[in-house]
C-alpha cells in the first residue's frame, strides 16, 4: 500500500514529515517498508531551455545544442527527435545520477563534441509520460527552476498491510490510527448523499447470497469521459498506478482512499435492464458447448478466464451473459471508454473467502481482489458509492438515478465486555481508564464505562473479538516503544535438556566433522528418480503423488547425490575444493521401517597443479576422517572387517570397500564415486564420500563417564622401529596392522604404513608392506633384549597373518 504526504493531510491536519509520519507508523504497528523521496533524486536537475540547435558535424541523428542553464549557457550534445530551438525542458549536470539510467554523468566527447551535461526524458528521471524524445515543458517556466517542484513531487511512503487490517488499505483508515497516536487531527470529510433525479431504469438481483450478501449501484446518465485533471493523474501516477480515464480513476481513487472497490459499466453496452449476482454456471449441451462448459470471461485485462460455479459472478441479460468477476475485474464487454455516456457505477460486498479463492483459482490479483479477500467495510457500501457520484459528476457532469440495492448488508460487530485493568495486566503499561478510553474512542470503538466496560467495535473492525485485541489497540496506539522492559523472574538453572542416544551420537558426528573442515549440507530428502535409479533407488512406490517440483518427484535412496550436486554447483562457482557432510534419513522400499539414518560425507579433492597428483593421498585421508569418526560414535573400530569388491554399482570398484561386522551387517561403505555416476550428475570427478548407516553402528557398551579421568602421560620417551613384511598382494595392509600391533598391545602405542613395494627383489604376486612401530616404554627405559624380544613378538604375529620378514 502507498500514498503520498499530501494526501494523507487530505485527512489528518498535521505538520509531521515523512520521515515523522513513518516514525509513528512504525510505532503503531505499521511495518514501513520504505519512504521514497523524488525530491531528493530531482534536486541536480533544473528547467532549461534550449537557444539553437545544429547537426552534429559527425553524426546525422545528433544535434549540437546551446542551452541557457542555471549553471550558464552549455554546449550539450542530444540525440532526442524533438531538440529544437526555444524548447524548454530538463537539464542535468555534469555529475548527476541520472536514475533512469543508473549512470553518474561524465564530461566527455561525443562523436568529438564534448556534452557539458544532458537534456532528459520522462523515463530518465523516471517519471510516467512519453519516453521518445526529452522532456517539453510549459514556455513560462523561468531557466533554474527546480525539476521537483514542476513536476509536484512529494514523498511515497510504502508499507505492509497485515491481513486482518482491510481498513489499512485506504489513506482514511492510516489518517485514523496516526490521529489515535496523537500525530493530527482527523478531519477526514463525511459523505454527503446525492439525492436521485429519477428512478435507476437498471435494477439488481442476488442469486447467491453466500456470495454476495449486498449490491447496490445507480446510473448516471449525461456523463462527458475523458483524460483526468491533472491533480487525479498525479495523484494516482505517485504511487504506481496509471491513469485511465476520469470514470475508472475515480474508482481507483476511491479504492485507495477509502477502501471501497467500486466498478462502472457502460450502461449502453449492458444488456436487459437487469443486473444479476450469481454463480458460475455450466453452459447447457450445445453444438458450440458438447457435453456442456464451463461459462468464458474476457476481462479488462484482455485475458480470458473460465468460471466454475465456485466463482461469483456479475451477468445481464436475465442472468445470461457474464460481465464480471464479482469482487475482482469487470469484463471487456461492457467496459467504459470515452465515448461513454451513461454509466453504472456498483458497489457491493463480496464474501472474502470467495473472493480470495476466485484469485488463487484463476491466478488473477487486482487491486479490488486483494480488498474484497480481507474484508471491506459492509457499512460504507452505499456512502463509497455516493462519494464516487459526487466526484463523478464535479468531473464528468451528468444527472444520477435513485440508488438501487438488494440483499442486507452485514450485521455490525456484536457488544462485548472488557476491563481496562487488564491493559496493565497483559501488557505492563501504567495508562488510566480517560487515556484507555480516549484512544479506543479515537480508533472507533464506541465505549460505555461502566462495571465492566461494554465496548462495540467498529464495522470496520471486525478483526476485533475480545479483551485480549483492545489491548493489543491501546498498547499499538501508546506506542511499542512505550511498553516496559522488564526481566523475565529468574527460574532458577536452565534445564540442560536430556538427548536420548541416538540425538547424543548425532550432535557428536556433527561436532567432529566439523572439526575435521567438512561443511554441513541441509539438503532436500527428496531427488529425482532418475537420479535415485543411479544409486540403487527410484521405486515406483516411493515416489511423491504431488512433488514441489519436478526434480523432487522421489524419496532419495541416498544421501550422496544430493552432496554430489551440491559439489558441482560449489564448483561452478568457482569453489571446487569441497569436503562436504550431511546427517538425515534415507528411503529404501527393503527396509522394515522404509527409513534409515545415515552420516554421508564426501570429499571433492581439488589440489593444486603438481606433477604429483593427490587423488591417492586424499583417499587415504578420507579413509583417516572416517576412522576418527567411527571412534568418535563408540564403534567397535577394532572389531571392523574391511571387505573389497563387494560395494554397490555406484562405487569406484578399484577403489572403495566397506566395513562390516560380519557379511550381515555393514556399517560403512566408503571409497571414490564411479565416473560414470559422476558424468549422469554433470559433476567432475574424481569425488570420494562415506555413508555410514547409523542403525547399523551399534552402542558403545556402559555408558560414557560425563567428566574425564587424570591423564595417562608417559614420562619416558619413545622409540620407533620400521619391519617390511612380504605379504601376498591380494591381502590387505590393515589385516596385518592389527595383528602387529595385538604382539604386545601395552608397549605399541601406534603404527603406520610408510612403504608399499612391488618389484625386483619381491616374488611375483608378492608385495611388501613396510610399517613403522612406535614403542611407547611405561615403567622403565628397554634394554637392547627387550626391544630384540620385543621384535620377534612383532615378526612372530606377522607370520601368523601370513606375513614374512623381507630379507
Amino acid at each position: 500500500m502507498k500514498f503520498t504526504l499530501s494526501w494523507l493531510k487530505e485527512h489528518l491536519d498535521t505538520d509531521a514529515d515523512a520521515a515523522a509520519v513513518a516514525d509513528a507508523m512504525t510505532m503503531a504497528g505499521l511495518e514501513v517498508e520504505e519512504v521514497h523521496d523524488p525530491i531528493a533524486a530531482l534536486a541536480p536537475f533544473t528547467v532549461a531551455r534550449i537557444v539553437s540547435a545544429e547537426r552534429h558535424p559527425n553524426a546525422d541523428r545528433l544535434q549540437v545544442c546551446q542551452v541557457d542553464t542555471v549553471d550558464g549557457r552549455k554546449e550539450i550534445v542530444c540525440g532526442a527527435p524533438n531538440a529544437r530551438a526555444g524548447l524548454t525542458t530538463i537539464y542535468a549536470p555534469i555529475g548527476a545520477w541520472v536514475p533512469g539510467l543508473q549512470v553518474t554523468l561524465v564530461e566527455k566527447p561525443v562523436r568529438g563534441v564534448v556534452s557539458h551535461g544532458m537534456l532528459c526524458s520522462a523515463a530518465e528521471l523516471e517519471l510516467a509520460g512519453d519516453s521518445d524524445g526529452i522532456l517539453e515543458l510549459a514556455d513560462d517556466l523561468t531557466v533554474g527552476t527546480p525539476a521537483a517542484g514542476v513536476f509536484g513531487a512529494e514523498p511515497v511512503i510504502d508499507f505492509e498491510v497485515t491481513p486482518n487490517r482491510p481498513d489499512w488499505l485506504g489513506v482514511a483508515g492510516i489518517a485514523r490510527d496516526l490521529a489515535a497516536a496523537s500525530l493530527g487531527q482527523l478531519k477526514t470529510p463525511a459523505v454527503v448523499p446525492v439525492p436521485g433525479a429519477f428512478p435507476s431504469p437498471i435494477t439488481v438481483r442476488i442469486e447467491a447470497p453466500e456470495m454476495c450478501p449486498a449490491y447496490s449501484g445507480r446510473l448516471i446518465r449525461g456523463v462527458k469521459n475523458g483524460p483526468s485533471p491533472e491533480w487525479l493523474q498525479h495523484r494516482l501516477t505517485a504511487i504506481g498506478l496509471r491513469s485511465i480515464n476520469r470514470l475508472v480513476d475515480v474508482t481507483n481513487l476511491i479504492a485507495y482512499d477509502r477502501c471501497r472497490p467500486l466498478h462502472v459499466y457502460d450502461a449502453a453496452k449492458l444488456v436487459g435492464g437487469e443486473i444479476v449476482v450469481r454463480a458460475g454456471q455450466v453452459a447447457a449441451d450445445t453444438p458450440e458447448h458438447a457435453g456442456g462448459q464451463h461459462e468464458h470471461l474476457i476481462a479488462l485485462d484482455g485475458k480470458t478466464y473460465t468460471a466454475d460455479p465456485a466463482i461469483c459472478m456479475i451477468a445481464d441479460a436475465a442472468g445470461e451473459r457474464p460481465i464480471g468477476l464479482g469482487g475482482v475485474m469487470g469484463g471487456e464487454s461492457t467496459g467504459c471508454s470515452d465515448e461513454t455516456v451513461d454509466v453504472f457505477v456498483e458497489s457491493g460486498w463480496f464474501d472474502p473467502l470467495v473472493t480470495a479463492q476466485t484469485g488463487r483459482t484463476l491466478a488473477i490479483s487486482s487491486d479490488a481482489q486483494y480488498r474484497f479477500a480481507r474484508g471491506v467495510d459492509p457499512a460504507f457500501m452505499v456512502p463509497g458509492l455516493e462519494l464516487a457520484t459526487r466526484l463523478i459528476l464535479d468531473l464528468c457532469g451528468g444527472e444520477p438515478s435513485e440508488v438501487v440495492t438488494a440483499g442486507e448488508a452485514l450485521a455490525d460487530p456484536a457488544s462485548f465486555a472488557f476491563d481496562p485493568a487488564r491493559v496493565g495486566q497483559l501488557t505492563g503499561l501504567s495508562l488510566d481508564e480517560d487515556r484507555i478510553a480516549e484512544i479506543l474512542t479515537r480508533l472507533g470503538f464506541e465505549v460505555e464505562r461502566g462495571a465492566p466496560w461494554t465496548v462495540t467495535p467498529p464495522s470496520w473492525r471486525r478483526d476485533v473479538e475480545g479483551a485480549a485485541d483492545l489491548v493489543e489497540e491501546v498498547a499499538r496506539i501508546q506506542g511499542y516503544d512505550a511498553l516496559p522492559s522488564t526481566p523475565l523472574p529468574d527460574q532458577g538453572a536452565p534445564s540442560r535438556g536430556v538427548l536420548n542416544p541416538r540425538q547424543a551420537r548425532v550432535r557428536r558426528a556433527r561436532r567432529a566433522l566439523a572439526a575435521m573442515g567438512y561443511a554441513e549440507a541441509v539438503t532436500w530428502s527428496f531427488t529425482r528418480q532418475s537420479t535415485a535409479a543411479l544409486f540403487g533407488g527410484g521405486d515406483e512406490r516411493l515416489l511423491v503423488e504431488n512433488p514441489i517440483a519436478a526434480e523432487l518427484d522421489c524419496m532419495r535412496p541416498s544421501v550422496l547425490p544430493n552432496l554430489v550436486q551440491a559439489a558441482a554447483r560449489n564448483a561452478a562457482r568457482g569453489h571446487a575444493d569441497a569436503a562436504l557432510f550431511e546427517i538425515g534419513p534415507i528411503y529404501l522400499d527393503d527396509s522394515p521401517t522404509g527409513q534409515r539414518t545415515v552420516i554421508a560425507g564426501l570429499v571433492a579433492p581439488r589440489s593444486a597443479r603438481h606433477w604429483g597428483g593427490g587423488a591417492e593421498d586424499a583417499l587415504f585421508g578420507l579413509k583417516g576422517d572416517l576412522m576418527a569418526l567411527l571412534d568418535e560414535l563408540g564403534a567397535p573400530t577394532a572389531s571392523l572387517q574391511l571387505a573389497q569388491g563387494q560395494n554397490r554399482d555406484w562405487w569406484h570398484p578399484g577403489r572403495s570397500a566397506r566395513l562390516q561386522l560380519g557379511p550381515k551387517n555393514v556399517m560403512v561403505e566408503f571409497g571414490a564415486l564411479h565416473p560414470r555416476v559422476l558424468k549422469a550428475l554433470d559433476a567432475d570427478g574424481p569425488m570420494l564420500a562415506f555413508e555410514i548407516v547409523l542403525d547399523a553402528v551399534p552402542e558403545p557398551r556402559g555408558a560414557k563417564s560425563k567428566t574425564r579421568g587424570p591423564a595417562n602421560l608417559a614420562n619416558l620417551m619413545p622409540l620407533t622401529r620400521d619391519f617390511a613384511f612380504v605379504v601376498e598382494d591380494g591381502r590387505a595392509a590393515g589385516d596385518l596392522m592389527r595383528a602387529v600391533a595385538g604382539a604386545d598391545k601395552a608397549l605399541i602405542a601406534d603404527l603406520r604404513v610408510f612403504d608399499v613395494y612391488r618389484g625386483a627383489g619381491v616374488p611375483e604376486g608378492m608385495k611388501s608392506v613396510a610399517l613403522e612401530v612406535v614403542i611407547q616404554p611405561a615403567e622403565a627405559t628397554l634394554t637392547e633384549a627387550g626391544i630384540e624380544a620385543l621384535s620377534a613378538k612383532i615378526v612372530a604375529a606377522g607370520a601368523k597373518a601370513g606375513a614374512t620378514l623381507r630379507a
